[in-house]
């Protein structure tokens, strides 16, 4: 097992810096995923980790060791990349052995340590078959196989579940978290899909133009998020953004949307939100906020009129789209409404998990 260091790594191609100086620290057998937009910098991070990009200035430690200028083979780490890369010709066991031969690795170990993988990844009726005569998921199991029998430092995951459908990602994701129980190995992990970040890592590294710009646990990224971004990026369907104006309102304070609406601040934030009044700010706030549950009068909880635009039966849930000014909104509605598109639709917020965000480029939650 091995923590992980980076720091102020850069990556610059001719004109084009694709990550800019980050830091990272990750813990010896945590489960970290660099999670972001195409282009952010995640998977040339991960690459500059594994040794198979030159980084421009900056160190990467592993287990203590500058490992900048050690190779790939030599930094004691296993990638599972999004093909599985396997060899048509031999079977499984082959595949997951191969490394282990080249290290002249003794047979009897060799065998222990694939028939052990092979358990844990629930593969063993396999070994014998070629890669072609595996699903996509068995594919991927084997990759990862590979990757175990190696027993090595730390686990480098570049986008592993791409390739599958939707069903066989939802099963892999389990499959991986499992395996990360059993086999407690440092990880690092790469992947756009932000609930396979979510649902994966101990902590999850939001990256956005080769920046790092939140790192924490998952709920604390989703329930306490730094900014904008992050709380764009994070959740399904994503936070809903309203332009306000922070007014005056009765003995406290509310938010005056576009079209003249003001929700009231629950008493318990108006001294943090203070400073902003009279100022135009961006209020965030969550679909599960934004509901047609019958709550209105309990303090925070505030009524608000929707007109319906688009209705999406769920089965557990309704998602009900509408406009507040030009601000698209989304709420989490009962499976049970009868919302209709072009209807009226009175809705409760739950202001208490309102946030407040800075109107300027940073995005900035007070």
């Amino acid at each position: 097992m091995a923590h992980v260091s980076v720091r102020k790594i850069v990556k610059q191609y001719e004109t084009y810096q694709a990550v800019h100086g980050i830091d990272l620290e990750i813990a010896d057998k945590e489960f970290v995923v660099l999670v972001g937009p195409s282009g952010c910098g995640k998977s040339t991070t991960l690459r500059m980790i594994a040794g198979l990009e030159e980084i421009s200035s900056g160190e990467i430690h592993i287990d203590g060791q500058v490992v900048n200028d050690m190779p790939p083979r030599d930094r004691d780490i296993a990638m599972v990349f999004q093909n599985y890369a396997l060899y048509p010709h031999m079977t499984v066991f082959d595949n997951m052995a191969f490394g282990l031969k080249l290290r002249h690795f003794a047979k009897a170990d060799i065998k222990e340590r694939v028939d052990r993988a092979a358990k844990i990844l629930d593969i063993v009726p396999l070994l014998a078959r070629k890669p072609k005569a595996l699903s996509g998921g068995q594919r991927q199991r084997v990759a990862m196989g590979r990757a175990i029998v190696r027993n090595p430092k730390v686990f480098l995951f570049d986008e592993p579940l791409s390739n599958l459908d939707a069903k066989l990602r939802v099963q892999m994701r389990t499959e991986i978290k499992k395996v990360h129980q059993i086999v407690p190995t440092t990880t690092v992990y790469v992947t756009h899909d932000q609930i396979e970040a979510m649902t994966l890592a101990d902590r999850v590294v939001v990256m956005n133009a080769g920046r790092i710009e939140q790192v924490g646990p998952p709920q604390e990224l989703y329930h306490n998020p730094a900014n904008r971004f992050v709380a764009g990026f994070i959740g399904s369907p994503g936070m809903n953004f309203l332009p306000v104006t922070v007014v005056a309102h009765g003995e406290g304070l509310g938010v005056r949307l576009t079209d003249g609406t003001v929700l009231a601040i629950p008493a318990a934030r108006v001294a943090r939100y203070a400073p902003y009044k009279d100022r135009n700010m961006v209020l965030g706030l969550r679909p599960e906020h934004l509901t047609d549950v019958a709550d209105a009068g309990r303090d925070g909880f505030v009524p608000l009129m929707a007109i319906v635009d688009v209705v999406e039966p769920m089965g557990m849930e309704t998602l009900i789209h509408f406009f507040i000014g030009d601000a698209p909104v989304i709420a989490r509605c009962d499976p049970a409404t009868t919302a209709q598109p072009g209807q009226p639709l009175p809705l409760v917020v739950n202001m208490n998990h309102m946030h407040l965000m800075q109107a300027d480029e940073s995005g900035a939650v007070v």
